[in-house]
């Protein structure tokens, strides 16, 4: 398998198929051709749900993760802010066509949904998000930044003429007060790297529970995570075996940490070796802040005869309330996005003969020390005719 492009390790960024046993959905992102190139990447063929498995008991799981690295305090949580200061970062996400495309389409092409509004833009970044909206035709748009990233934002609004419909506060959603009582809409681009690293969600969900009006609209409301495996023979040896010889020196001993880190990268579709499934469905119009931390259990069944080195997790989100279903994903068949996907790398080559099923469950959670950071346990096993292992390995995204 050729080398993927755009290696790099997790570090802090911003971040649906709607699955449905046996059909095919697609999410329509304008009425015009263009509209809809520039921002919806959703592949046409959409996972179908395994119902064996698909209804899951989700709930906070009572896993102690391993940690090797004993108290290292350099986390996320630490330079999670301040990260947010730096220029590239916003420049990354405004150029990821899918992801400000869409947002731009959901908020121009269900102008209905704005009018006359009031808007509350939770991380608001350089108040790309607010613009559109204040443009939409909304009463009024509180921007929410808490980086120094509020103070060029606020100069953003000035320079393009809508401060008396803008308002830039600076300052964290759970410490700040809004000028009004309630909110129309919630609208965040709170996503991480595997949807939930980095821990924004909650910030979305206490934002709501605390502004938004009892018929309020949250944007986007559904989010989506699913896993596949992928036949990745080369690119471990390259980021995991590299480590057995360093230039003629053993430094082995670092792999077991290397295994652990989940990398952020570009899958090429041809490396899919299973279907994709489904593992949670979460609802931001609904859930509660416990119901990010999750175990689900997952099957995923050999498309062809090949070696499975690493699963491979990615998430879709959808705007469920526009005039016509919106939403991107950020799975290997789709276009690409700044959030690639998440690649967890197994102990054990696999290997698998089609129609053969490996099963297990995923055990998220935020990490107790840094809930910036996510916690990830991955239970599996495979009874095939050339491999049978049963195993349980655990991973920190930070």
């Amino acid at each position: 398998m050729g080398r993927r492009k755009n290696s790099n390790a997790a570090q802090t960024s911003t971040n649906s198929s709607n699955g449905f046993e046996g059909t095919k959905i697609r999410f329509q992102d304008a009425d015009d051709e263009e509209a809809a190139t520039d921002s919806s990447n959703l592949d046409e063929s959409i996972v179908a749900i395994d119902k064996a498995t698909e209804d899951v008991s989700m709930g906070e799981p009572d896993v102690s993760f391993v940690d090797c690295e004993g108290d290292d305090d350099k986390t996320s949580a630490d330079y999670y802010f301040d990260s947010y200061s730096h220029f590239g970062i916003h420049e990354e996400m405004l150029k990821d066509v899918v992801r400000t495309k869409t947002y731009q389409n959901v908020i121009y092409q269900n102008k209905f949904l704005f009018q006359n509004k009031v808007v509350l833009d939770v991380g608001a970044g350089t108040g790309i998000l607010s613009l559109f909206c204040a443009k939409a035709g909304a009463a009024h748009v509180y921007a929410v930044e808490c980086s120094h990233m509020a103070d060029m934002a606020k100069q953003i609004v000035e320079k393009n003429g809508v401060s008396d419909v803008v308002t830039v506060l600076k300052g964290k959603i759970e410490e700040i007060e809004l000028p009004v009582a309630k909110v129309d809409i919630i609208i965040s681009e709170w996503m991480g790297y595997f949807l939930l690293f980095e821990n924004m969600l909650n910030t979305v969900l206490y934002a709501r529970d605390k502004w938004l009006v009892n018929d309020g609209i949250v944007l986007p409301d559904k989010a989506s995570l699913y896993l596949t495996a992928i036949e990745d023979a080369e690119y471990k040896d390259d980021k995991i075996e590299f480590w057995n010889n360093v230039y003629g020196f053993d430094m082995s001993c670092i792999k077991k940490q290397a295994m652990m880190e989940p990398l952020v990268d570009t899958v090429d579709q041809n490396q899919i070796v299973t279907n994709c499934h489904l593992l949670k469905t979460m609802d931001i119009s609904k859930m509660a802040p416990g119901d990010a931390s999750f175990t689900a259990p997952f099957k995923l069944v050999a498309q062809r005869d090949d070696y499975i080195h690493a699963f491979v997790a990615y998430f879709d989100v959808s705007f469920t309330k526009c005039h016509k279903l919106m939403g991107f994903s950020t799975g290997p068949r789709s276009r690409a996005t700044h959030w690639k996907q998440t690649v967890l790398y197994l102990e054990d080559v696999l290997t698998v003969c089609e129609g053969e099923a490996i099963v297990g469950s995923m055990t998220v959670a935020p990490n107790k020390k840094n809930p910036r950071d996510v916690d990830i346990m991955v239970k599996y096993s495979l009874s095939g005719r050339r491999c049978v292992i049963s195993k349980v390995q655990f991973y920190k995204m930070r």
